[in-house]
């Protein structure tokens, strides 16, 4: 049992070191996780909860490249740094397109796809910069155009 206590207080002390959104690479995590008394943690096991959690590199506030967890994202607000990620969101009738600063796709897609299709949202495609949504009905892209525009406090 003290092993499973352990075990939940180090995804705990990750996944609050990630949320402070200054740590760039799996070393840093390392270190700050050591400084938290972890002191078999290494590279390899925090690259593997990296990927158990989801966490992906995105710029912070201050730009810089860090690691974040995605799944603890909400809806952001208008004083989030996530808006800042979302550069242009333009339609077609058929489908959206959302450009992002590079390498933030994923993270808003996955967001996007969170809210899914009670907001209209079907589906997204993500790459480094660029994401494609498909409307759940194409009627309705205006609709699902100024949800996604609102959601990132987006004007043309």
């Amino acid at each position: 049992m003290q092993a499973n206590k352990n075990q939940d207080e180090l995804v705990k002390t990750f996944k609050l070191i990630l949320k402070e959104e200054r740590f760039g690479s799996q070393s840093e995590i390392v270190i700050a996780l050591q400084g938290e008394g972890y002191s078999n943690i290494n590279q390899s096991k925090v690259s593997r909860m990296l990927s158990k959690f989801g966490a992906v590199r995105t710029r912070n506030a201050k730009q810089e490249m860090v690691y974040c967890l995605p799944a603890e994202l909400g809806v952001p607000t208008a004083g989030s740094p996530l808006k800042n990620l979302v550069l242009d969101v333009d339609h077609n009738q058929a489908m959206i397109v959302v450009r992002t600063s590079p390498g933030a796709a994923q993270l808003i897609a996955r967001l996007l796809d969170s809210i899914g299709k009670p907001e209209g949202i079907l589906g997204t495609i993500a790459g480094d910069d660029t994401i494609f949504i498909t409307p759940a009905n194409i009627d309705e892209i205006s609709r699902t155009l100024n949800t996604v525009k609102s959601l990132f406090n987006y004007t043309d």
